[in-house]
């Protein structure tokens, strides 16, 4: 395994273990305070809930120092998908809020709204992270790919 894909793999674990813990955290907090609302606003929580969950576990898997790690860069995309569903539900409640607009960022005593665009920012790092992770992936399957049929015998392809 090239040393150069493991140093920029492993901060894009972390990075990404730690977007979706606040992500969780932040979504966790609302899901706790507001239990007795709406079931369409509960399931958006619901569901970032569940994808950041699923990002924490499988960046603390695929933390470990494995190659087939990089092969996995599919369900990396897969993941990055679902933190773009994610990013767009959350931008889509936002328009209930009363916090001033979805580009309006000043976190002047809105602490609601505080929170609630730092969960759209960290879930959109998250989506970002584990698209870089994918590509990642994808460059080191392909590049030992490559030397692999450079090195096979007589120009052919090894099986």
């Amino acid at each position: 395994m090239p040393i150069a894909s493991r140093v920029i793999s492993i901060p894009l674990r972390i990075a990404e273990i730690a977007f979706a813990a606040v992500v969780a955290g932040i979504i966790g907090h609302y899901l706790h305070s507001f239990a007795n609302i709406d079931a369409w606003a509960q399931s958006r929580w619901i569901y970032t809930e569940v994808i950041a969950s699923l990002s924490i576990l499988l960046g603390l898997l695929w933390l470990l120092p494995f190659a087939w790690g990089f092969h996995l860069w599919p369900l990396d995309i897969l993941i990055s998908f679902a933190w773009f569903a994610a990013f767009g539900i959350l931008v889509d409640a936002l328009h209930g809020m009363q916090c001033g607009g979805i580009w309006y960022w000043h976190f002047r005593g809105l602490n609601q709204c505080g929170r609630w665009k730092a969960a759209e920012a960290f879930s959109f790092l998250s989506a970002i992270v584990w698209l870089i992770s994918a590509l990642v992936g994808l460059w080191f399957t392909y590049r030992a790919r490559d030397r692999t049929v450079r090195s096979s015998r007589w120009g052919h392809r090894s099986v």
